[in-house]
């Protein structure tokens, strides 16, 4: 199983938000790429990068995250995987010729599923993560502001008739609170997304991990299909052991 370490950035900087809402922020750092090299001494698997001024529609202030996520690119060699705006194959094939070594897409696989199985196609299913942020059953799009009328385990079947390897999952509700992450539910989508499929795909968790003990649950259900988890908060707090949740993750 495998750890990634959470990096939000907004207007340059390294945030957390709680419950993805943009007035609960917390600064966590003026350099992003420092950062990243913190979480690559440590020796996480991934790092997750995300531009939430993407997310939001900013584009002056999103141009600053690009530039925070080149410094990071130059600075470390554990992949990245990146997200927050990503809404045409022009951006996403952008962010791929920086170095990301693979793009999160949300919004658009929502908006148009049929323009994500174009994706995956031209990209390949390596290089494209399905990211599913879940409020009330329901998928969140456009930093989380809107919710679709999609049901994210239909959405994450019906794209994986073009080979979806990588998902996402999101509470939204647990996001920041350090409560604990929605082991059931990761659970569930990994399992109804696979039935009789001859490569199924894996599920990130992700919102809550609050501590060592999130980790183990995870680990006990590996093999479910679940490939990591993103922690975030968490790291920036000091509520969890780096060193040892990496250790229990390749245990």
């Amino acid at each position: 199983m495998k750890i990634f370490a959470a990096i939000d950035l907004r207007d340059g900087q390294c945030v957390r938000l709680t419950q993805g809402d943009p007035d609960a922020q917390t600064v966590y750092s003026e350099d992003p790429a420092a950062m990243a090299e913190t979480w690559e001494q440590f020796g996480v698997d991934w790092l997750h990068v995300v531009n939430l001024d993407g997310a939001f529609g900013d584009p002056d202030k999103a141009a600053k995250n690009v530039a925070a996520l080149q410094a990071i690119l130059d600075r470390v060699h554990t992949p990245v995987q990146f997200g927050g705006g990503l809404r045409s194959a022009d951006d996403i094939s952008r962010a791929l010729n920086m170095g990301v070594s693979r793009v999160i897409i949300g919004s658009l696989a929502a908006d148009r599923p049929r323009q994500m199985l174009d994706i995956l196609g031209k990209f390949g299913p390596e290089q494209v993560v399905l990211g599913l942020d879940v409020r009330e059953g329901k998928v969140a799009t456009h930093g989380w502001r809107k919710l679709a009328e999609t049901d994210p385990i239909k959405l994450a079947q019906q794209i994986h008739t073009a080979g979806l390897a990588h998902v996402i999952y999101t509470d939204i509700s647990r996001d920041g609170m350090l409560s604990g992450v929605n082991v059931e539910s990761t659970v569930e989508l990994a399992r109804a997304g696979n039935p009789g499929a001859k490569k199924r795909f894996t599920v990130i968790a992700s919102g809550g991990v609050a501590g060592l003990d999130d980790i183990k649950r995870l680990k006990a259900v590996e093999a479910e299909g679940i490939e990591g988890v993103i922690i975030g908060k968490a790291l920036y707090s000091g509520d969890i052991d780096l060193a040892e949740a990496i250790r229990i993750a390749r245990s």
